[in-house]
C-alpha cells in the first residue's frame, strides 16, 4: 500500500474553523495493491467536510445505512458533510487509488453550491483527469512544506479543484441535454413525416436504443405531450384542414390521416375538437364559408 498526506498545523484531529470562508485541513492519497483491505468507520462523522476522489478501482460506501452498500467506481467523487455517518472500504484486489481532502470554513456550503455540489447528493461523476491528480499532489506538498502564505495557496488550490470539477459537471450535463435534444428533434421530425402510418412507440424507442419509459418521459418534457398525443394531434389537425378545404369523403380523410376505422376517427375527432367531422364539412359547404 502507498500512502502520502499532509495536515495543516501537523494535526490529525478534525476540527471546525469559522474564521475564514474556506480552510484546507488535510489532504492525502491511498493506493492499494497487496494490502487486502482499508476500512474507515466514523459513526458520528467528522466536524469538517471531506471529498474523496476515486482515481482507479472502486470503493464501497455505506451511506446512512451500515448494511446498505453503494459501489462507487473510478471517475466519481464522494462528498461528506459535517457529522454525516461514514463507513467505507477499499480493497487491494480492486487496485483502488483515491485522493481525499478535508476542509472547513464559514462559507463552505455556499461555495459548494456555487460549484455545482447540490445539497441532496453525495456522489458526483467528474471523470478521471491527470489535472485533478496534479492539484491534489500540489495541495499535499503545500501542507507538508508549510511555506509562507501556504494557507492562502491552499485555499486557491482547493477552489481550483472545485472549479475544474464544476466544469466537468457542467459539460456532462450539457452533453446529456444535447443528446436529449437531438433524440427528441429526430422523434418530432419522424412523427411529423410518418404520422399517417402505423407507429408503435415501443418499436420506435427500441430502434433508437432507448427504453420506452425513458423516451415517453423525456418526449413529454420536450413537447408537453406524450408521443401518441403528439401523433394524434397532428392527425386530427390535418384531418380538420382536409375537411374544411377539400371534398374528400370523411371515410377517405380518416384513411389519409392514418385511421382505418372511420367510427373511431369520428369519436376521436369529436373528443379533441368538440364537434363531429361532419360539422366541419357542413361549415365548409355553407355559402359564406
Amino acid at each position: 500500500m502507498y500512502i502520502n498526506f499532509g495536515n495543516r498545523n501537523n494535526s490529525l484531529i478534525d476540527y471546525k474553523d469559522k474564521s475564514k470562508p474556506l480552510i484546507v485541513a488535510s489532504c492525502g492519497t491511498y493506493r492499494l495493491s497487496a494490502h487486502p483491505k482499508l476500512p474507515t468507520y466514523r459513526p458520528r462523522g467528522r466536524l469538517d467536510y471531506q471529498i474523496i476522489y476515486i482515481v482507479s478501482g472502486r470503493a464501497y460506501f455505506h451511506f446512512d445505512n451500515p448494511e446498505q452498500e453503494t459501489i462507487v467506481t473510478a471517475g466519481n467523487i464522494v462528498l461528506f458533510r459535517p457529522k454525516e455517518f461514514q463507513k467505507y472500504e477499499y480493497y487491494g484486489i480492486d487496485k483502488t487509488e483515491v485522493y481525499w481532502i478535508h476542509f472547513t470554513g464559514n462559507d463552505v456550503k455556499n461555495i459548494l453550491r456555487k460549484y455545482g455540489f447540490s445539497d441532496d447528493k453525495r456522489v458526483f461523476s467528474v471523470g478521471t483527469s491527470l489535472e485533478y491528480e496534479r492539484v491534489f499532489k500540489r495541495i499535499i506538498l503545500e501542507l507538508q512544506r508549510c511555506q509562507e502564505d501556504y494557507d492562502e495557496m491552499l485555499t486557491l488550490l482547493l477552489r481550483h479543484l472545485l472549479i475544474i470539477f464544476h466544469r466537468k459537471l457542467i459539460n456532462t450535463h450539457i452533453a446529456k441535454n444535447e443528446y436529449l435534444d437531438y433524440e427528441m428533434d429526430i422523434a418530432v421530425s419522424y412523427f411529423n413525416e410518418n404520422y399517417n402510418r402505423d407507429i408503435h412507440i415501443e418499436n420506435y424507442a427500441a430502434a433508437r436504443g432507448m427504453s420506452v419509459s425513458w423516451f415517453i418521459r423525456n418526449f413529454k418534457k420536450y413537447t408537453g405531450t406524450t408521443p401518441m398525443q403528439f401523433i394524434t394531434s397532428i392527425r386530427i389537425t390535418n384531418a380538420q384542414m382536409l375537411l374544411e378545404t377539400t371534398n374528400y369523403a370523411i371515410n377517405e380523410i380518416s384513411r389519409i390521416v392514418g385511421y382505418d376505422n372511420p367510427l373511431y376517427f369520428s369519436r376521436l375527432f369529436r373528443k379533441l375538437k368538440g364537434c363531429p367531422p361532419s360539422h366541419c364539412r357542413k361549415k365548409n359547404n355553407e355559402p359564406n364559408s
